[in-house]
């Protein structure tokens, strides 16, 4: 390995050494002993394997055995490993429930675990296999905070699911919940659906929140060139496993650690694949997390910068019509790469985990320019600008975030209809009190506020199985499933709870929405507005000991990526 960056950061010497060599350490070893450790194996460097695994869905199922894969890789590269599993959400399970209140808090809950974890026993590097939508920036996040020789291997994606000879993934089975509500679909349909949309192992099939942060940690430089797109069920995942454990050790010999890696030329990079791709909103608010983690400034101008110049040029759910399954028969993330790097819209000179930059990485996968309809050039793209817009006005003053690649429609001014939580509005919109041309508003569930920011796509799905997706907006300070698509607004800040223009919207008030010029605006006067804002009283908080409200208690707004101030 060929590290091409200088560092700034002192050499690492032997964190594990401290714990387990010495006379005066015995007491540790005779632990590490009783599993089975010789003293030749605690001489080596130990490298803790962190692996998000669960029962729980289906996501992050075979996890451990990739962890395993990953442990032979770094025993047969001359370091000794320990697994440990952190805990997690399966989003899909706990949607349209109380319990989607701790998705995002399960973000911190593992990069705090993984950092516990590691820093507790000494471990001298770190290796992190991830799976659903929260696990991989939590990852990422413990990495940059750790600082040590670290990487990241996402799980990967279901397989497709078919019925009829259709593609499903799980965003149909949602919307097909509206069309059952709105009559537009028997219970024996519905039915059907659910037993063939999710065939087996790995995260949604669609360019969802996993499948855009696992591709995030492939551009970020932080896991290796071309093993984010590969299904959970395909062999080369377990190839890719040992590789990354074998890696690591690479690293850890050449003292290369994240922030080498993670700098500010690297998030230019991954916002660039993000709105080239037209992934998931979520990952704005991840991004940001993971560099405030890496100490590097990125704010909501950044995405809206690069944005602007980044044409989309990938065909992928739930705005186009492929998967990430799909997207790996024709060259997975390399090829969406390749693409952008010919069209000079990448820093090809950053460092990766490989040692050698993003421009060598890509220039030693071949690629067979085999004809396909899912990544096309950027000189002739879907859609001229990136898929993910910031807007800004006088509802949202601090930014909000709206997936454009995944809307038909980009600009609608109606009538408020206000509901203060996500059951009230899915109840609205099932019981057909939304109509043509309404802005669903739904406040109270941001990341204090909700506690969490749940992300509704039960919600949305609802308004577009009513066949509602191209005359009704939606706008919240909660936030959307990558599998959402509609004109939906989230991440509305400052959210409500504490005071944002979202607490001060009456029913009937008219709402203006122009993702073309980037504005959001409550169309009311600034007198009204004041007026409003004096009467108002801050709701008590939801949730008054446990989890939720420890994290309430802490957590800073979503255009700061929702991270923990201690």
């Amino acid at each position: 390995m060929n590290a091409t960056k200088a560092k700034d950061h002192p050499k690492l010497d032997g964190r594990s050494a401290v714990l387990y060599r010495g006379p005066y350490r015995a007491p540790n070893r005779a632990y590490m002993k009783a599993m089975g450790l010789s003293d030749s194996d605690l001489a080596r460097p130990i490298i803790g394997v962190g692996v998000a695994w669960s029962e729980a869905g289906p996501c992050n199922l075979h996890t451990m055995d990739l962890g395993r894969k990953a442990k032979e890789g770094v025993y047969y590269n001359k370091g000794t490993p320990r697994m440990f599993s952190t805990p997690l959400v399966i989003d899909g399970v706990a949607m349209g429930y109380e319990g989607m209140k701790y998705s995002l808090v399960s973000r911190e809950i593992i990069a705090n675990t993984v950092e516990m974890s590691i820093n507790a026993h000494a471990y001298d590097a770190f290796v992190g296999i991830s799976g659903c939508d929260k696990t991989t920036p939590a990852m990422l996040m413990a990495s940059a905070r750790l600082n040590i020789p670290s990487i990241v291997l996402y799980g990967g994606s279901n397989l497709n699911g078919y019925l009829n000879g259709k593609v499903l993934t799980m965003e149909d089975v949602f919307e097909a919940v509206g069309q059952f509500a709105g009559k537009r679909m028997t219970e024996n349909e519905l039915k059907e659906l659910e037993n063939n949309a999710i065939p087996g192992i790995g995260t949604c099939a669609g360019l969802f929140t996993a499948n855009t942060m696992g591709a995030m940690a492939e551009v970020l430089g932080m896991a290796l060139p071309g093993s984010s797109a590969p299904p959970a069920a395909e062999g080369i995942k377990s190839d890719y496993a040992y590789q990354t454990g074998k890696t690591v050790m690479e690293l850890l010999e050449n003292d290369v650690r994240p922030k080498d890696i993670m700098t500010y030329e690297a998030f230019g990079n991954a916002i660039t694949a993000l709105m080239a791709m037209g992934g998931s909103t979520n990952v704005v608010m991840h991004l940001m997390a993971i560099a405030h983690e890496a100490d590097i400034k990125l704010t909501l101008d950044d995405f809206d910068r690069i944005g602007a110049k980044v044409p989309e040029i990938a065909n992928m759910r739930p705005g186009g019509e492929h998967t990430m399954e799909d997207l790996f028969r024709v060259g997975g993330v390399p090829l969406v790469l390749k693409k952008l790097l010919k069209a000079k819209l990448l820093d090809g000179s950053v460092l990766t985990v490989t040692g050698k930059t993003m421009a060598q990485n890509i220039g030693a996968i071949k690629l067979g320019e085999v004809k396909n309809d899912v990544v096309v050039d950027a000189t002739k793209p879907f859609n001229k600008r990136g898929g993910i817009r910031i807007l800004r006005g006088s509802l949202a003053p601090d930014g909000a975030v709206i997936k454009v690649a995944a809307a038909k429609i980009t600009k609608l001014k109606g009538p408020a209809v206000v509901f203060n939580s996500e059951e009230e509005a899915f109840a609205g919109v099932t019981k057909g009190i939304v109509k043509p041309g309404d802005v669903v508003v739904i406040r109270y569930e941001g990341p204090k506020g909700g506690p969490g920011m749940r992300e509704m796509l039960s919600v949305t799905a609802a308004i577009i199985g009513r066949n509602l997706g191209e005359s009704v907006a939606m706008v919240t300070d909660g936030r959307f499933s990558g599998a959402t698509r509609g004109l939906m607004i989230g991440h509305v800040s400052p959210e409500a709870h504490i005071g944002g223009p979202l607490a001060f919207v009456k029913n009937g008030d008219m709402i203006s929405i122009d993702c073309d010029a980037g504005k959001l605006d409550l169309e009311i006067t600034k007198s009204e507005m004041e007026k409003r804002r004096s009467k108002w009283k801050q709701p008590e908080l939801k949730h008054k000991s446990g989890l939720l409200a420890q994290y309430a208690m802490l957590v800073s707004s979503a255009s700061k990526g929702a991270v923990l101030n201690p």
